[in-house]
């Protein structure tokens, strides 16, 4: 489960103000809204890369809001997957773990099973300049979900992607929902994404945050 209750978060000038959403474990949430609305300073909030002014981020039902990013039990997908050049795709998801000093067989076993879940098992030797967008995608999704999140956070994660790559990763994404059961929260601009992936979905305007009704694929 992600949950901001009340939480009130100040990037300069912009302020977003007891902003108030809750995703079950095993939802995919969607949160949507215009340019420069706080739809990413929101999940920098989370994940800890930005202060909570006021209020709680809880996962997991844990409150996390002061703990430290690598203890808050969230994965975290930026725009640009924020890969490293110098790693193969296998260095990427086992990263995660052995900074948390896992196991060689265990990390080899997760690595192993995310690569199949994703569909990379062929790519494990490569590095990310070798990678097309969306295979560049599913290796940082990989790293993100290496560790068992509690939470999943993606901002914008098939933005650069063509249509035929992305109705591609819409299937990987709702197998990933299935089959890892986190609470997702993935930030978009694209209707056609919320209607294929949500089975919630917020909508982030002047500071603050509203489920949408939904009525069929309509949004």
């Amino acid at each position: 489960m992600i949950e901001f209750q009340k939480a009130t978060v100040q990037a300069g000038e912009f302020v977003l103000k007891n902003v108030s959403i809750r995703i079950e474990q095993g939802e995919y949430g969607v949160l949507m809204g215009p340019t420069g609305c706080g739809k990413t300073t929101l999940l920098e909030a989370a994940v800890g890369l930005r202060a909570v002014a006021s209020g709680r981020v809880l996962a997991g039902g844990i409150d996390v809001t002061r703990l430290k990013p690598s203890a808050r039990q969230i994965g975290y997908v930026p725009q640009d997957g924020a890969l490293f050049s110098a790693m193969t795709v296998a260095e990427h998801l086992a990263f995660p773990l052995r900074i948390r000093r896992m196991k060689r067989a265990e990390i080899q076993r997760r690595v192993d099973d995310l690569a199949d879940l994703l569909g990379i098992s062929g790519l494990l030797d490569r590095r990310p300049r070798g990678l097309s967008g969306g295979e560049r995608q599913r290796t940082a999704l990989g790293r993100a979900l290496s560790f068992r999140p509690k939470a999943l956070l993606l901002d914008e994660p098939l933005s650069a992607l063509d249509e035929e790559t992305r109705e591609r990763m819409y299937n990987v994404l709702k197998r990933v929902q299935k089959v890892e059961q986190a609470a997702v929260l993935h930030v978009t601009h694209s209707s056609s994404e919320a209607a294929a992936l949500a089975d919630r979905v917020f909508h982030l305007k002047n500071g603050k945050a509203a489920e949408v009704e939904r009525t069929g694929d309509a949004l």
